[in-house]
């Protein structure tokens, strides 16, 4: 970090121009009991170096989620970037504090974009992608802002099995907008009713939302849903887990019409939680009501091949009453770092990712099963998540894992309460060791289950 002196002037002419009047007012909406009163207790005077060791001393008191072995998942993944798309990402072409899209600036970025766009789409077997959005819950909530739009239906099916969080960012959407949101409930198993669909359809709907695998990691039957769909002539809103389209059918073929997600994993660090990558992908009948931006490719009056901005309909650009979203930017960097990934990847090792993934998580579970401590409330197939029920409560189990160095999984009872107090999401990466997943057993089994 560079050194950046403030005086006591400087301090009351920023607190000026934003308005407030002392430090005080300044961080008045934060509670008072998360704020360090009076100084920091670092001792006397120090010199730089001095004051840098103690940074770094305090710092290692935090834990990593990298230096355990992570087993979290529900969209967030810890997986193995390869050096060369930090490297990418670094260039100064790349690192700016805003995005740089004017055609005649900016080649690369936009071309970055188009790339982007171009691995998307194919990943999907869509028949084109946006420029992305901010994180995969923002980017189905805005599916089904247009597949409302398109259909000029207000009212969309989504599974009840979607995480909490994006259950109530879609009802905060649908609130402004008067969309009706109807949850389609879980069997058993873990997949959609399909019979409770049926019903649901009666009446007219824009869309179906489709995740597959769904949050439990079960995978759908995804024909029989977009069938389902279509026959009520609602859209079919594909939410899917990028790695899992290296192993199932990806929608474009199950004839889906908006396709969404969340592209973290996709040569995104997991940083705490954020940025995110929402990417979205559409037939091209729809592509005047996507979200967002789009780019493409061109060539100049000389037959220069080039790369412009095509499409962005926020009410800033069309008239207020024909803008699908107003969402503003796409995250440019995260874009970046998915298209370097993939290049880096290629389709050989992209696939090679997805299959340790799944191969590991079968026989973790294969593991678990064995120690008949635990049990499994769904018996579907799953990619590479998978629900565990513990005897005991699941918090107690995450407490006794993350002092062995693991972080076990998330808890669902808060969202889930049906599942019970043991209920845990288990997500298995292709950077998970043979050793990561004996030790889990061995805490399983050790703990009979976290009783």
């Amino acid at each position: 970090m560079s050194y950046v002196q403030n005086t006591d002037n400087d301090r009351a002419a920023m607190l000026e121009a934003i308005g407030v009047s002392s430090f005080d007012e300044l961080i008045a909406p934060i509670a008072p009991d998360l704020r360090v009163v009076g100084e920091l207790a670092v001792g006397a005077p120090m010199s730089e170096a001095e004051t840098i060791a103690l940074g770094r001393e305090r710092a290692s008191a935090n834990r990593p989620a990298t230096a355990a072995a992570s087993f979290l998942g529900g969209g967030i993944y810890d997986r193995h970037i390869p050096a060369v798309v930090r490297y990418v990402l670094s260039r100064s072409e790349f690192y700016t504090s805003y995005t740089p899209y004017q055609a005649e600036v900016s080649q690369g970025t936009l071309q970055a974009i188009y790339e982007y766009q171009s691995m998307i789409a194919r990943l999907t077997a869509m028949d084109a992608a946006n420029a992305s959005l901010y994180d995969g819950a923002t980017a189905l909530a805005e599916a089904a802002l247009m597949a409302c739009s398109i259909t000029r239906i207000p009212r969309v099916l989504v599974p009840a099995a979607l995480p909490g969080a994006v259950r109530r960012l879609l009802a905060t959407y649908a609130a402004g907008r008067g969309i009706e949101i109807d949850e389609i409930p879980f069997t058993g198993e873990g997949t959609l009713d399909e019979a409770a669909l049926r019903e649901l359809l009666e009446r007219p709907a824009a869309a179906v939302v489709l995740a597959q695998p769904n949050f439990f990691g079960v995978i759908e039957d995804a024909p029989a849903v977009s069938a389902m769909a279509h026959g009520a002539k609602a859209l079919l809103i594909a939410s899917v887990d990028p790695f899992s389209l290296a192993l199932l059918t990806p929608p474009g073929e199950y004839d889906a019409d908006i396709v969404v997600g969340e592209g973290q994993s996709l040569g995104n660090p997991m940083n705490f939680g954020g940025p995110l990558l929402g990417f979205f992908a559409a037939k091209s009948a729809y592509l005047r009501r996507c979200p967002g931006r789009l780019i493409s490719a061109t060539v100049d009056r000389e037959g220069n091949r080039g790369f412009v901005m095509t499409l962005q309909t926020r009410e800033q650009h069309i008239r207020r009453e024909k803008a699908t979203s107003n969402i503003c930017t796409n995250e440019g960097l995260c874009a970046l770092a998915a298209g370097a990934y993939l290049s880096a990847l290629g389709e050989t090792g992209f696939r090679d990712v997805a299959l340790q993934s799944a191969t590991k998580a079968h026989a973790l579970r294969r593991m678990l099963e064995e120690t008949g401590a635990v049990e499994f409330p769904f018996g579907g197939r799953f990619f590479q998540e998978f629900v565990l029920e513990l005897p005991g409560p699941a918090c107690v189990f995450l407490e006794r894992a993350r002092k062995a160095g693991v972080l076990a999984g998330i808890p669902l009872a808060a969202d889930f309460p049906a599942l019970g107090e043991g209920a845990l999401l288990v997500a298995v990466t292709e950077k998970r060791t043979m050793r990561e997943l004996e030790t889990y057993r061995d805490l399983v089994r050790e703990t009979g289950g976290g009783r």
